[in-house]
This record gives C-alpha cells, structure tokens and sequence, in this order.
C-alpha cells in the first residue's frame, strides 16, 4: 500500500476537519462539539465506536480482515482558555484555542482512521484510535484507561502512537528518542499563615508576604544546589496571592509553581523536601504553612525498541531526511505518558512551523500568535497509518 500517495486524496477533507474544529475549540474533559464533529468525520468508516461515559471521548475499533495484534493510536482533542490573536481566517472567536495544535492531531487521527479502514482486509489485526479529551491538565487518558481503553479490542495493544505537532521545529520534520521523552508535570501550593494587622505596624504582625517571597528565592537556589546538574528538574513560580487592601497586612500568602522532572527519582526527592523546605522557612519568621505537593502526570518514557522501530519505518516512508533524532528531552509535559507505562510504543513530535515564520521568531506552543501549518496532516496521517501497519502485515 502506497500510504503516501493515499494520504494526499484525503488531505482536503482532513484540513477542511481541522480548521472546522480549530474555529470551534473547547477546553477540558466535555467537549460535545468536538465530539460531534469527530463521530461525523468516522461515520461511515467500518468501525466499531463507542463514546465515553464520564468524559467525551471517542474510541473506534478497526478490526482486521485476519487475525492479529492490536495497535492503538491516539489523538487528543482539547483546547486551552487562550484567547486567539492569529488573524487567521478560520481562527476561534469563542475566547478558546487550539494553542497547541490538538486540532491537528485530532483530525490527523481521523485521516490514519480513514487509510487504515481503505485497506481494512489487508490487516493482521486491530487498530483502536484513541479520540482523547482533557490532555491539558486533567488527565484525559487516565479517564479513558479506566474506561477500557486499552482493552477496546478485547486485548491489550501491543504498541501504542502519538504524534504531536510544534511550532519551533521544521514543517514536516519528525523528531523523537528512546527512553525519556518529556518531564514528569506537578504542581506545588504553599499557603504562609502569619498574623494580619495593619501596614504601618509591621511588628504587631506576622507578615506572611515577605515569606512566601523568601519562599520563591529559595526555590530556585534549591535547584542548583540539591538537585543533580545531570538529572534536570524546572521549578517555575507561576501564582503569587496575598491581600486585597494596600494598607493591610494580611493574615495568608500564597504560592503556586508548577515542578517538572525527568526522573521518578528526582521526582521522589522534590515531593518530600519541597514542602519541608517551605516549613522550615515560614518557622523561622513565625509563620506556619500548608504545603501541598500534587503529582500530575509521570515522565513519558519511550520504548527503547519500539522507538528505534518508529524512526527506521518514518525514514522507510518518507525518507531519511524527515527524521531526526531529539537530542534532549523536552521538559514538558503528556498524559500519553499514563498509555506508554502500559503499552510499548513512541511518543513522536512534528514540526509544523509555516513557511513564513523563521526559526528565531517562531511562537511556541500555548501562545496566543502560535499558528501550525496544516499541510502536515497527511504526511501524519500516513505516519501514523504506517506505524500501525508495521505490526498487522
């Protein structure tokens, strides 16, 4: 099968379905419309589809026309509360975005489906297409787990695929690494209680301000002196709260940061020592603190062996030139990564920078100006169609 050739018939249809979701993007773990336009897109494919009973997600089986493995192929499907500044013409008027390109994914999802069904006789096996909600943050793929996922076809996948778009990298480049692939994600809260009182007497009071910015400081000296410089972790500050009127010293302050590790190690480490650090401190300025350390979503590990496969059969399918080894990890973060502690398989990366944007001004992912060139989406959807096939022939 000439998946490549293939790919470019079906390539207008799949853009038309991602500018069509990226005009109408929505955040989180219910996304009706999304939903809606995904279960069109695979109507009249040979599928067994079933939807999500907490979460809007969708999942269609393809079974082959011979007996075999399974293979699972994911795509997520939410947005972010980002408010679009692109001046595309299909861009969001909704105060949503798809910021991270998951309106490539989905529809690039539904182009594999598309392939895959066309030669559905040919198989040695199943395929299980993941329509994922809710990757930013909550945990999409562990709802999805729990639902059965990973049991669609009646046994579990013996590989599983993800290809995610980005907007620093070269239209067209794919890009991934055995082992660790991207950071672990978790979210720390500090609450300093102290004693409110009134600006102008400081010592009457326990102020809580200067402590919780004593606090940020020394986050970020710990970084550099207990943490091991060849096991990387990123410790950002990204919430600060405290009062409401200027003349008053108020009773709390927070804190919120977001932790970021690529070792269950260095993970361990943080979780224990980090709220202790923040006690330590608020006890010496008279404060007490409550400290929470909430794990997220675990490193994305790649199979070692699966991945040296992915990277022989893209270079097999589109040539060598397309595909390139990530030299580092990337620090942030995917549920996908809840998939890969279950399944052998490779979390990928394609650049999709258009040609207008040079590499130095090029907006990263999440941003408000951040724009994806869609004419990736069949070369994606043949790539992933093409993973999945190495393992049904």
């Amino acid at each position: 099968m000439d998946l490549v050739r293939e790919s470019a018939g079906i390539a207008p249809g799949v853009v038309e379905l991602r500018r069509e979701l990226h005009r109408n993007p929505e955040v989180g773990l219910e996304l009706p419309k999304t939903q809606g336009l995904v279960l069109d897109a695979i109507a009249g494919l040979p599928l067994e589809v079933t939807t999500g009973r907490e979460v809007t997600s969708v999942v269609g089986v393809l079974r082959g026309g011979h007996p075999g493995p399974t293979v699972l192929l994911r795509g997520d499907m939410d947005a972010l509360p980002v408010i679009e500044e692109t001046g595309l013409d299909y861009a969001s008027e909704n105060g949503n975005m798809h910021a991270c390109g998951h309106d490539l994914h989905t529809a690039g999802l539904v182009g594999a489906a598309q392939l895959l069904s066309a030669h559905r006789e040919e198989l040695h096996g199943n395929v299980v297409f993941m329509f994922q909600p809710g990757e930013e943050g909550l945990g999409g793929a562990g709802y999805m787990i729990r639902e059965g996922v990973l049991d669609a076809s009646g046994e579990k996948p013996i590989a599983a695929y993800a290809v995610h778009v980005w907007a620093l990298a070269a239209k067209g480049i794919f890009q991934t690494r055995p082992g660790t692939m991207m950071a672990s994600s978790n979210r720390l809260y500090i609450t300093v209680h102290g004693k409110g009182g009134h600006g102008s007497q400081p010592e009457k009071s326990v102020d809580p301000v200067p402590v919780v910015a004593e606090i940020v400081l020394a986050l970020q000296s710990y970084v550099t002196r207990r943490v091991n410089l060849f096991d990387p972790v990123v410790i950002t500050v990204t919430q600060l709260s405290a009062g409401v009127a200027i003349n008053v010293i108020p009773n709390s302050a927070k804190l919120g940061a977001t932790v970021r590790t690529l070792s269950d190690a260095s993970l361990d480490q943080l979780s224990s020592e980090l709220p202790a650090l923040a006690e330590s401190i608020a006890s010496a300025h008279g404060c007490t603190v409550d400290a929470t350390f909430a794990r997220q979503y675990p490193v994305t590990t790649n199979h070692a062996g699966r991945t040296a496969e992915t990277q022989t059969k893209l270079a097999d399918l589109l040539g060598p030139e397309r595909v390139e080894p990530l030299a580092n990890p990337l620090m942030g973060a995917e549920d996908f990564s809840m998939i890969l502690a279950e399944v052998p398989g490779t979390f990928i990366m394609l650049g999709a920078r258009p040609d207008d944007v040079s590499e130095d001004k090029a907006p990263s992912n999440h941003s408000s100006i951040v724009r994806f060139d869609d004419d990736v989406l069949a070369h994606q959807s043949a790539a992933l169609a093409h993973l999945a096939v190495s393992h049904l022939t």
